[in-house]
């Protein structure tokens, strides 16, 4: 009895690892930016991605440079990410392979309707900078290595600025938090287009500044590459990048609409000029 009970439960236990191991198999872990994820735009795309495939997406929502990291450490088996000098440093290493332009928005600086450091109407970023910090005003920083903390920490550079002012706080926060704070503080932050048209009804904020070819805010996918790390699941992370820049996945992400607006643009195969691309959605 005691044979047949242990013979049992050594088939039991097979049978788990089996299991475990199919579903492991069937995981795609895609490393993805928090405006992707707060935008509420993979919760529209993946479901139809994963009715016609066998495979399922398990989504971690962090700042593109954690995602980077996910990715060079072999921890995620592709990355969506929008941070152009961090993504060809991440490939040029040889920590990832295969990169596709997916979709492109822009960023736009929102503050309080008051404006008390005057800069609403503004098509220049810098400037705007430049007069933030010199006014002293309430800006919420990502401060979370994100691509959009990675384009702020640049415009303050080129706006020629330590960003160490009395209203300067840096949050460590994603996209969707900062801006929470900035509207309770009542305060200037940088945010990607698309979290904002997805959050803006419930924030006490306007767009200030838009519409400057420096905020052209593009996205890539790109695999992570699986000569470096065992156990990646390469064939589904292909088979998901190569569906997002298809005809289906880049007219889905055309579709994608709040409240009747764009909140992306897809891009695969494209040249986009900045120049054409930077546009005011209000």
């Amino acid at each position: 009895m005691l044979t047949r009970r242990l013979s049992l439960f050594a088939t039991l236990a097979l049978s788990f690892l089996l299991v475990s191991g199919a579903q492991a198999a069937d995981t795609v872990r895609l490393a993805t930016t928090t405006s992707t994820y707060n935008s509420g735009l993979l919760d529209y795309l993946l479901p139809q991605f994963e009715e016609d495939h066998p495979y399922q997406i398990q989504v971690i929502p962090v700042g593109t440079g954690k995602a980077l990291r996910l990715g060079r450490d072999g921890d995620v088996d592709l990355v969506l990410t929008h941070a152009p000098a961090a993504e060809k440093a991440f490939v040029d290493a040889g920590y990832g392979v295969e990169p596709h332009g997916v979709m492109y928005n822009d960023f736009v600086i929102v503050g309080p309707s008051s404006d008390p450091a005057g800069i609403d109407g503004g098509d220049d970023a810098t400037s705007a900078f430049a007069t933030l910090a010199g006014q002293g005003a309430t800006f919420i920083s990502r401060g979370d290595d994100s691509g959009t903390d990675k384009k702020e920490k640049h415009l303050w550079e080129e706006a020629g600025v330590t960003p160490d002012f009395e209203g300067f706080r840096a949050a460590g926060q994603g996209m969707g938090e900062v801006l929470k704070m900035a509207s309770e503080l009542q305060g200037y932050t940088l945010t990607d287009r698309g979290t904002w048209l997805a959050m803006k009804d419930k924030l006490d904020l306007e767009i200030m500044v838009e519409g400057d070819t420096g905020l052209f805010n593009p996205y890539q996918v790109i695999l992570v590459n699986p000569e470096r790390y065992d156990g990646l699941n390469t064939q589904g992370a292909r088979a998901l990048a190569e569906w997002l820049i298809s005809d289906e996945g880049q007219d889905l992400i055309d579709a994608f609409r709040l409240n009747d607006k764009a909140l992306f643009h897809a891009s695969a195969g494209e040249t986009v000029d900045p120049t054409s691309a930077v546009h005011e959605s209000d």
